[in-house]
Order: structure tokens, then C-alpha cells, then sequence
């Protein structure tokens, strides 16, 4: 993910004071120069860098912060309503029409992910908002423009209108028109995309939005161009007043420049966030949680709306009391994996969990492909070892025969026993908070995570650690 680089070295710089009981103007000096660093390594608009380290500054040597408690944490603080504030304070919503059609104009440079993400958008639509979705294909410079559109359409079943290589206006007030005819509530042009901008470009954008009289004008912007984005987008702006914008290729090897300058720079809003080519891989821009993520805070409020689109509240509930019973077996825990799956990677799942940042990088290593090997230990079990753990847990014998029908170690058997073991300390963890314990769990979520297992290098294996889950 594109916070990566930046999430590093800026954590590297909180934790040099947050360690600290005390703290004075030089301490606070030494900090902003990393952090001043590690902004224009990620590729921040130099004009933002300053104005950021300024802001920091001025309030971390604040009396009350120097002399209060904790004053390291107070100045992660400081540091984090800063990384919020550039990026926008609070999420901006996407607009829609009282009545009649909802049109959303697309604009972009060539290359810039913006026909995949009208694809990403339309499925966004229809997912959470129920509505009925066209596309109009009106990139006419680009034939695999408009070919790529209706792939994808066929592909998540939403109709995409084209009438080929024609005016790009006259396709637009045809589509629209189909559209009204069609009963389609909203309607998502994709419009010409450039390698540069030039005037030719600018002003068929100027005829398509006074044709269109769009709700939103949504910009889509790489991040892997960094702060180059940040003016790209102020161009698109300044002649088209884009609404939002769309944040593209966030899983590439990019440092995450153009999310901090995109804002402070051109003044449009980051409505949406983009990474890789599956349709599901699109949310909402929140910039509270993404500096939170930045900062190794995690973001358990994603990782709730992940959990919840993924996992269906009644198979939730019985998993649950499984966990809090004395029945929780390899059944149980084969149905854990599976729903674990459907969240996403294991690297992308622990990036929103607090306190695990650190092992973020190393996590990425694992093979997600662990849980289909667990998955085929369990499935070499008898009916009745799956049902009652404790008949692998009393015979060696039924291990040996397990590991060799699986095809693996005994080592990875009994690396399942101890998943199986773990979830259920866990469960019973929690259930024996107090109402105070939960209380503080709430104020700070890393807390749950001091005693969870880390890892080791005990594994086979030159510089790779074992991971227990």
C-alpha cells in the first residue's frame, strides 16, 4: 500500500520521543526533521512540507503539551490532526440528483486506472446505494478505451452505451437520452484521456460538462505520480471545477505523496480510494483513518466495514458462540479461515489492526496460500478428530498419519492445534473483561494486541520467522 515508505519513517520518528517522560524545543527540532525527510521522500509537495512541519511545530511546543503528561503521545497527536487536516478533515460524500437522472463525469490523463475505476464505481453504486447504473463510452481518441469499458460491463453486468469512434458529444446527449428512456437512476461518462492536457482536450471536457450539466465531475489521479498529481489535478480544476477525486494504483510502488498534496494544493476533495484490478477493491477516502494507518494507528473502523460486508451477521453470531463454548473445533475453525478469506490478504487485514504495524511488512511475506494448506490438514482428518481436537491432541500417531495424508510436516499440524488453541484463549480473554478493561480497549484498540503472539525465527528458513495465527 502506498503508506508504506511514509508510514515507516514517520513512525520511526514518533517513537524517539514517544518513549520519553520529558520533552524540550531541541527534542521537538530533531522529530521535525525526519518528519520534514520523510515527506519529501514520499514525494509531498515541497509547499505542503513546510506548511505541515510549520503547523506541528507551533503546536507541539505548546506549554501544555511540554510539561503535561505523556507528552510524546500528545505530539503523535499533534502530528496525526495534521496528516488529517491536509487531507481534508472528514470524508466528503458523493452527491446525488432529488430526481431524475445522476451524472457522474469522469476525467483523467491516459493511464491514470479511470475506465477501471468507472467499473469500480458502478459496482460501489449498485452495492451500497442500490442504484441502477449505465456507463457511456466517450473516450473516442482511444478504441480500447471504449473496448475496456464494455468488458468490464459485461463483466459486473452493467450496461454500457457506445456508438463507437463518433463526436464525443453527440454520444453523450444520445446516452443520456437512452438513458431517461431506460429508467436509469445513475449514469457514469467516460470521457477522454490524454497523455497530456492540451486545449483540444480541455475544451471537449467544456462541451461535454455544459451538455451534461454533470452532478459530480470526478477526477482520477495515480498516486504513483506523486506530487505531480497534486498539479495535474489543480489543471482539471481550474477549468472544469472537479468535485472529487479519485485515488488510483494505491497498491503499486508508490509513497504516498499525492494523497498529502492532492487536497492542499488544487482544493478538490479525495472522495475515493483505489487499489489493484479486482472491482471490490474501492472505498471510501477517510482522511482521519488513512493518517491513522499512515501513523501505524490501524483503522479498525474499515476493518469493521470490511468484516461486515464479508461476513453475514448470523454466521457471525454462531461462530461466536462456537468460540465461547467448549465445542470450538476444526470444523469451526476451517469456517474461521474461510471468512477471513473473503476480508482480503492477511498483510492488508493486520495494516488495519493497531499496534500491528510493525509486523505489517514482515506479514506481507506470508502466503495467503497458508490458509488452503490448513485447509487440506483439516481436510485429512477423520469425521471424528475434526469434531474433538483432544483425540489429535492425546495421539502422536494420529499426527503422523494426518501430516502424510496432507502432505506435509508434523511441524504444520501442530501449528494448526495451536491456531485452534489460540482463538480460543482469546475468546475466553474477553470474556472475562471487566466493564473498566473494555472501557480502556475502546479508548485505545492496541491494547489487545500487547500479549498477542509475535513473531519468531525459530522456523526453518534463512531470515524468515514463523507467523501462529
Amino acid at each position: 500500500m502506498m503508506e508504506n515508505s511514509l508510514s515507516s519513517r514517520l513512525q520511526m520518528a514518533m517513537r524517539r520521543i514517544t518513549g520519553r517522560g520529558k520533552l524540550n524545543e531541541s527534542d521537538i527540532d530533531e522529530m521535525m526533521r525526519e518528519v520534514r525527510l520523510s515527506l519529501l521522500e514520499a514525494d509531498v509537495n515541497f509547499k505542503v512540507v513546510k506548511q505541515f512541519t510549520a503547523n506541528v511545530k507551533e503546536k507541539a511546543i505548546g506549554e501544555k503539551i511540554l510539561k503535561g503528561l505523556n507528552p510524546g503521545q500528545q505530539v503523535v497527536k499533534v502530528v496525526h490532526d495534521e496528516l488529517k487536516s491536509i487531507m481534508g478533515e472528514e470524508a466528503v460524500p458523493l452527491m446525488f440528483e432529488n430526481t431524475g437522472i445522476t451524472t457522474f463525469m469522469t476525467i483523467g490523463l491516459q493511464g491514470s486506472g479511470k475506465t477501471t475505476s468507472i467499473g469500480k464505481l458502478g459496482v460501489y453504486l449498485r452495492k451500497n446505494y442500490k442504484k441502477k447504473v449505465m456507463f457511456i463510452a466517450a473516450d473516442v481518441y482511444r478504441p480500447a478505451a471504449i473496448e475496456q469499458l464494455i468488458t468490464i460491463g459485461k463483466q459486473i453486468g452493467i450496461e454500457v452505451y457506445d456508438e463507437g469512434i463518433k463526436d464525443a458529444r453527440k454520444i453523450v446527449k444520445n446516452g443520456l437520452e437512452y438513458a431517461k428512456k431506460n429508467g436509469y437512476e445513475v449514469v457514469i461518462i467516460d470521457t477522454a484521456g490524454r497523455l497530456h492536457i492540451d486545449e483540444e482536450m480541455m475544451q471537449e471536457l467544456v462541451d461535454v460538462k455544459k451538455l451534461a450539466n454533470p452532478t459530480e465531475i470526478l477526477l482520477t489521479v495515480d498516486a504513483m505520480t506523486g506530487q505531480d498529481a497534486a498539479q495535474i489535478a489543480k489543471s482539471f480544476h481550474d477549468q472544469l471545477n472537479a468535485t472529487g477525486a479519485i485515488l488510483t494504483k494505491l497498491d503499486g510502488d508508490t509513497r504516498g505523496g499525492a494523497a498529502l498534496s492532492i487536497r492542499e494544493v488544487s482544493g478538490i476533495p479525495i472522495k475515493f480510494m483505489s487499489s489493484g484490478e479486482k472491482m471490490d477493491t474501492f472505498e471510501p477516502f477517510h482522511p482521519e483513518r488513512m493518517a491513522s494507518r499512515i501513523l501505524g494507528m490501524g483503522d479498525v473502523l474499515t476493518l469493521i466495514e470490511k468484516a461486515t460486508e464479508a461476513i453475514d451477521e448470523d454466521e457471525a453470531k454462531n461462530m461466536m458462540e462456537r468460540m465461547m463454548s467448549d465445542k470450538f473445533n476444526y470444523y469451526d475453525l476451517l469456517k474461521q479461515f474461510k471468512m477471513i478469506k473473503r476480508m482480503g490478504s492477511i498483510s492488508k487485514i493486520l495494516g488495519f489492526i493497531p499496534g500491528m504495524g510493525n509486523i505489517k511488512k514482515a506479514a506481507s511475506q506470508i502466503d495467503d496460500k497458508q490458509f488452503d494448506k490448513m485447509a487440506i490438514i483439516i481436510s485429512s482428518m477423520t469425521e471424528a478428530e475434526k469434531k474433538n481436537p483432544e483425540l489429535i491432541d492425546k495421539a502422536s500417531s494420529r499426527r503422523q498419519r494426518i501430516a502424510k495424508g496432507a502432505g506435509v510436516s508434523v511441524s504444520d499440524v501442530n501449528n494448526l492445534r495451536q491456531a485452534l488453541e489460540a482463538q480460543k484463549k482469546m475468546v475466553k480473554t474477553m470474556s472475562n473483561m471487566s466493564e473498566d478493561d473494555l472501557k480502556r480497549l475502546e479508548k485505545d484498540p492496541s491494547a489487545l494486541m500487547k500479549n498477542a503472539p509475535q513473531r519468531t525465527n525459530k522456523g526453518k528458513g534463512k531470515g524468515k520467522g514463523n507467523f501462529r495465527f
